[in-house]
């Protein structure tokens, strides 16, 4: 029963944990009585994450005696609606669910399930998250603020990609999702699935897209690879793996299903879960239902790595398989029915994958509807519970294995099976194939009917089940409609009741027939048996009372008479051959009141063998290891005769290594490649109905011996000597040992060398060849005449006593910080001549007595420091120090002074920062600054010396500091100035960043020609000069006589060019190009200028006036200048003018032309400044200003100086 109000439980007494993580067990009494127990989940409800207006459920399944009653609440609100909350449950798969339809964010909570009876209540609880889409307009966007807008965003956002539909006449999409996912070995299986038959063409396309789909992986895993696709589990759940490496371990991993992204849990306990071992990524779905089926995808980022196709077949199970209690030796029988043909179900015995073989036996039908799983020769290990899994459709029962009582069993023949769940699962299988064929409605036949009530009346007469399961599982479909056929009973065993009426086809005279079978019944009746020829045979049946019977033979009643002997025993009666004979065979049959029980006598003769082979066969056959062996074995031959070989007691199949050939008068064995394993007794067992008559012969297998029988024992050790003791080989490989080999190998050495070689009589040697300290490790050889041995292996022995070296020097701290302690120490002063191979280090803390090793013995420290990084931050250590030898560790050293785990004071101090930056302009711009210091500082980011703009993005973590632009702009160009200060000091650097773009085309050009023979190009700068300092222009040159545009000068600073060579009679056309870091301009085309324009009138010697004057003018101009502390800095730039102008240098608007720190120089208009050191106060910006007559003209730069 399950509600959905919680109830009031009794006072606790005991509160306990479940086995199942994540469940709490209150029990109400003190001790509970023997057969009850409190409520326990068997499985709780998985956490769920759904989205909005989908279909949420939880399920669970829960034991206890009596059965719980299941509760169900919420922590925030409640669960009264009927609409909203639906609880129900499923007897089919014995779950309590609780079903949410149309999920709302509001209903996003932790959910509770009470299991409660009159001796407990169990507890546990899930979590439903909801996945919103869209906004709400509750959620008052009108107040939020616009940061808010983005994390709102983020969160409800449900990212898909695009479905996967099929058009008509054309290929599943999936198809090839799933098959470039594949293994080569499963191309075919996936072509049929999908109806693709041209198998050429789709390998073509195959490549070509796989091709596509690693180009688009290449971007974000360094490797993909061992891919399996999705199956379901033993527990219920779905799994499929991948191994990946990602090129960067942020990337997003994404798991999509049909197009929609699915969240996922890290932990297991989602519905969907993603478990990362290493490079293996495992992902499982939990709590299987039908609409789990469908396309899942694994993305990495935007790249799909993975496709699987989840398919779920709509199977039950009809007749479910049955609880089965049976004796040793016995096999025991597990049947089920499922609703439609299934070619194969999986079959789990406590949770443990059963496969078909020795121990187990899986049938299944022609038309894939009965399931039958055989277990052989039950042992108590075997008990347990058994599952059959068919899709995500499962069914359980227990094997219980009893002990067998061995003396009440001698002389009886063993039952050979237990089956409950297996009688009439044929016709219920055929009947509900056809159900399935047929439309709903169908009539039952009377007949049907009949058999119906029969068992109906059965069970009302018995008080309990029918004791037929497949009867049960039939009458139970007749009610729910779905059986159709007609029903028989089953008989136990081989008992054959004749009933004396027939039954009617109401339930009166079924129930009268069943209280008549009641009332007299044949407990035990005839089985057929087989009667060896000579021997004696009896034949016995039980009624359920005493009563008179008579015997029969082929319908003639028997009497006792000599060599034939009739016995009544209380309810028992025996019919009794002594000494059987072929006159003896036929069909016997005993009545008592109306009931009668058959059964067959057949007389014959147990096989045998001829003398001669048997004599034969019984001589033991010898090989060497690797050759085959074989045997031969004559027979007579007789129907039903069954040949089985054996070897050790356990039976020999065919197949490996294994040849058996039989015929019908006699029987082979081959072995191949016979192994010293394979040694043991050879049987052949020849059996018939009349019984069993056995050969056994033996295989001797020759090969070298096992190693000898270790430890080894070291008798003496001293100075000079080691004696050693062993013993001799376990399996001498079937040929006596002849003698042993020693060899012997010195610790840090790489050489094994033969010292020794003794008798088989001599199981000790003394190696007299030592010296004293060093380590020995030992290996000896048996031998036999079929080879060598393995090696038995010493430990490190040592010759004479341990010597170890003396204490090293007491550790010394170096440097401390809050993570890492570094220490270094003195060798010993004395090391006594002994070579030392390393030391060990030991901490101990504070207030504690205990030493801690921080690295063992046969890892040592070869340097004379070490980085102790296993510290706690505010904690106090000290350290000791032990020398280690060839004998291992000697005596620790003195402490070093107790020290304190902190980090020291320290001024920020920044990590080589890039100190410029060159930004497409609209490109995002991220400065990131790592520093050092104690304490942490404050940062400060400055642009031009003024504090930067509240758009721009300021993220602080531990040692590190970045400043990002989403959107980069012209005017973002500048000096960025980081300041980080604490109270130890403080520290600054500069980021020069450029923010430019691909530059405009200059303005309208001029040519104008002064002197024969040359041109002055001049041209209308570039609207992006003034922006961007690093601007240049190209002139290219192009003249009717070559015919070619080609370069005549690059990296023009100024806005004019004078060309030379001009050549009368030709026309010359000049395009100007600007240029920066981010491109070239479109070209400015200038006049033509030559031939037919702009002549040269003819020179005379007439003097012509010609005015040079001009304003002064910038042609180079200064360049920005960023330049360590301490170095020389030389700044220049070009300037003209006529007449010539004055010029003057200023710092930061003042004069500096008589400041003694500077060196200014103005040669024929270049004009430089040299610094012979430069100074933090040297920083700042500088001009240039040339004045003349006729006018002024300025440039300047900005110097920045570094730490």
């Amino acid at each position: 029963m399950t509600t959905l109000a919680a109830t009031t439980p009794p006072p606790v007494a005991i509160k306990r944990r479940s086995r199942v993580p994540g469940v709490m067990i209150t029990q109400f009494v003190e001790e509970i009585p023997q057969g009850k127990s409190t409520p326990d989940f068997t499985r709780k409800p998985f956490a769920l994450t759904v989205q909005e207006g989908k279909l949420a459920f939880f399920k669970c399944m829960v034991s206890g005696v009596p059965t719980p009653q299941i509760t169900w609440a919420r922590s925030q609100g409640p669960l009264e609606d009927p609409v909203k909350y639906v609880s129900r449950y499923d007897k089919i798969m014995e779950e309590y669910i609780i079903e949410i339809p149309n999920v709302t964010a509001e209903q996003a909570d932790t959910y509770k399930c009470f299991a409660t009876n009159e001796f407990g209540k169990a507890v546990c609880t899930a979590k439903l998250n909801v996945i919103e889409v869209g906004f709400k307009k509750k959620t008052g966007l009108n107040k939020a603020a616009p940061e808010d807008y983005r994390k709102m965003l983020k969160k409800n956002v449900v990212r898909t990609k695009p479905q996967l539909k099929k058009e008509e006449g054309k290929i599943d999409p999936k198809f090839w999702e799933v098959l470039l996912s594949s293994p080569r070995m499963d191309y075919e299986k996936v072509c049929m699935e999908y109806g693709v038959k041209d198998f050429r063409w789709m390998l073509k396309q195959l490549n070509l897209k796989k091709k596509e789909r690693e180009e688009e992986q290449a971007k974000v895993v360094e490797k993909l690879e061992n891919l399996k696709q999705i199956e379901v589990k033993t527990d219920g759940s779905a799994e499929f793996e991948l191994d990946m490496v990602l090129k960067d371990p942020e990337s997003q991993v994404l798991l999509y299903k049909d197009g929609i992204n699915v969240a996922y849990s890290d932990n297991g306990s989602g519905k969907h879960n993603l478990k990362k071992i290493g490079q293996k990524y495992t992902f499982s779905i939990n709590d299987l239902i039908p609409d789990d089926a469908g396309l899942y995808q694994v993305d990495v980022e935007d790249a799909t790595c993975f496709s699987t196709d989840f398919k779920i077949i709509p199977v039950e199970f009809i007749v479910k398989i049955q609880d089965v209690k049976v004796k040793e030796r016995e096999d025991a029988i597990f049947e089920c029915v499922l609703s439609q043909a299934f070619p194969k179900i999986l079959w789990t015995g406590n949770n443990v994958p059963l496969e078909q073989g020795d121990k187990f036996d899986i049938k299944i039908s022609e038309d894939h509807l009965i399931h039958r799983l055989k277990v052989k020769n039950c042992e108590q290990v075997d008990s347990g519970v058994y599952t059959a899994m068919a899709s995500i459709a499962s069914c359980s029962a227990c094997l219980v294995v009893e002990a067998k009582d061995y003396q009440n069993t001698l002389g009886k023949k063993d039952r050979k099976s237990t089956m409950v769940g297996g009688g009439g699962l044929a016709t219920i299988a055929a009947d509900w194939a056809t159900i399935n064929a047929e439309k709903s409605g169908n009539q039952q036949d009377e007949h049907d009917l009949s058999a119906t009530k029969c068992a109906q009346a059965e069970k009302d007469i018995s008080g309990g089940e029918v004791p037929t399961a497949g009867v049960t599982a039939a009458v139970t479909g007749a009610r729910k409609g779905v059986g159709n056929s007609s029903l028989h009973p089953i008989l136990e065993g081989k008992e054959h009741i004749q009933r004396t009426q027939t039954l009617s086809e109401d339930a009166e005279s079924c129930t009268e027939f069943m209280r008549h079978k009641k009332k007299n019944n044949i407990n035990s009746g005839l089985s057929d048996i087989f009667a060896t020829r000579g021997k004696q045979a009896e034949l016995v049946c039980n009624i359920s009372h005493e009563v008179d019977g008579a015997w029969f033979k082929d319908g003639k009643k028997l009497f006792s008479m000599d060599g034939l002997t009739i016995v009544k025993d209380g309810t028992s009666h025996k019919l009794i051959i002594h000494n059987c004979r072929d006159d003896d065979t036929g069909g016997y049959h005993f009545e008592a009141e109306g009931f009668k029980s058959e059964a067959k006598i057949t007389v014959g003769d147990i096989a045998n063998f001829d003398a001669d082979n048997l004599h034969k066969f019984s001589k033991p056959v010898t090989v060497k290891a690797g050759q085959n062996a074989s045997w031969k074995m004559s027979y007579t031959p007789q129907d039903n005769l069954k040949v089985k070989w054996f070897k050790e007691g356990k039976e020999l199949m065919d197949g490996g290594g294994v040849k058996l050939v039989k015929e019908a008068n006699h029987s082979r064995l081959l072995l191949r490649e016979c192994l010293r394993s394979d040694v043991g007794q050879i049987k052949i067992q020849l059996t018939n109905p009349y019984g069993t008559i056995e050969a056994t012969s033996r295989l001797i297998v020759l090969d070298k011996p096992g190693p000898p029988e270790g430890p080894v024992k070291i008798l003496e050790t001293t100075s000079t000597l080691i004696e050693l003791q062993w013993g001799a080989p376990m399996d001498d490989g079937g040929s006596p040992v002849t003698n042993y080999i020693i060899e012997r190998q010195q610790v840090g050495q790489t050489i094994w060398k033969e010292i020794g070689n003794v008798t088989a009589d001599k199981t000790t040697y003394k190696d007299m060849n030592v010296v004293h300290g060093k380590l020995y490790i030992y290996k000896i050889y048996a031998v036999n005449p079929e080879g060598t041995s393995d090696a038995l292996q010493t430990k490190k022995t040592m010759a004479g006593v341990m010597i170890f070296a003396n204490p090293p020097g007491a550790p010394k701290v170096v440097d401390v910080s809050n993570k890492c302690i570094n220490l270094k120490w003195d060798p010993p002063k004395d090391d006594g001549g002994i070579t030392i191979i390393g030391y060990q280090l030991e901490k101990r803390k504070k207030d504690t007595t205990r030493w801690i090793a921080l690295n063992p013995v046969t890892e040592p420290i070869k340097v004379l420091e070490y980085a102790v990084k296993d510290v706690v931050e505010g904690a106090e250590y000290e350290f000791r120090i032990s020398a280690i030898c060839i004998s291992g560790a000697g005596e620790f050293s003195p402490p070093s002074v107790m020290v304190c785990v902190k980090n020291p004071n320290k001024k920020p101090f920044f990590k080589v920062p890039v100190d410029y930056m060159l930004i497409r302009a609209g490109n995002s711009v991220r400065m990131k600054v790592l520093y050092e210091a104690e304490p942490p500082p404050v940062i400060t980011w400055l642009k031009d010396d003024e504090p930067i703009s509240s758009f721009i993005q300021i993220i602080n973590t531990e040692g590190c500091s970045q400043l990002v632009i989403p959107s980069s702009k012209r005017t973002d160009s500048g000096i960025y100035t980081i300041v980080a200060k604490n109270k130890i000091g403080e520290a600054s650097f500069n980021i020069e960043v450029l923010v430019t773009d691909e530059p405009n085309a200059p303005g309208e050009v001029a040519l104008e020609q002064i002197v024969h023979g040359k041109v002055i190009v001049s041209w209308e700068a570039s609207p992006d000069q003034k922006l961007d300092n690093r601007l240049h222009y190209m002139v290219a040159e192009h003249n009717s006589e070559t015919r070619i545009w080609h370069t005549v000068a690059d990296r023009i600073f100024s806005n004019s060019f004078t060309a030379h060579n001009i050549l009368t009679g030709r026309e010359y056309h000049y395009k100007i190009y600007a240029k920066n870091d981010m491109g070239i301009s479109d070209p400015s085309v200038s006049p033509t200028w030559g031939a037919n324009s702009n002549k040269i009138s003819v020179y005379t010697n007439a003097p012509v006036a010609v005015s040079f004057e001009r304003p002064p003018s910038v042609l180079v101009p200064l360049k920005v200048h960023s330049t360590p502390t301490g170095y020389q800095l030389y700044m220049t730039c070009a300037i003209r003018g006529c007449p010539a102008p004055t010029v003057t240098w200023h710092l930061n608007d003042v004069c500096i032309n008589g400041d003694s720190n500077y060196y200014i120089t103005n040669s024929y208009g270049v004009c430089s400044i040299y610094i012979l050191r430069v100074q933090p106060k040297d920083a700042g910006e500088y001009k240039v200003v040339a004045v003349n007559s006729f006018g002024k003209a300025e440039c300047s730069t900005r110097l920045v100086v570094k730490d």
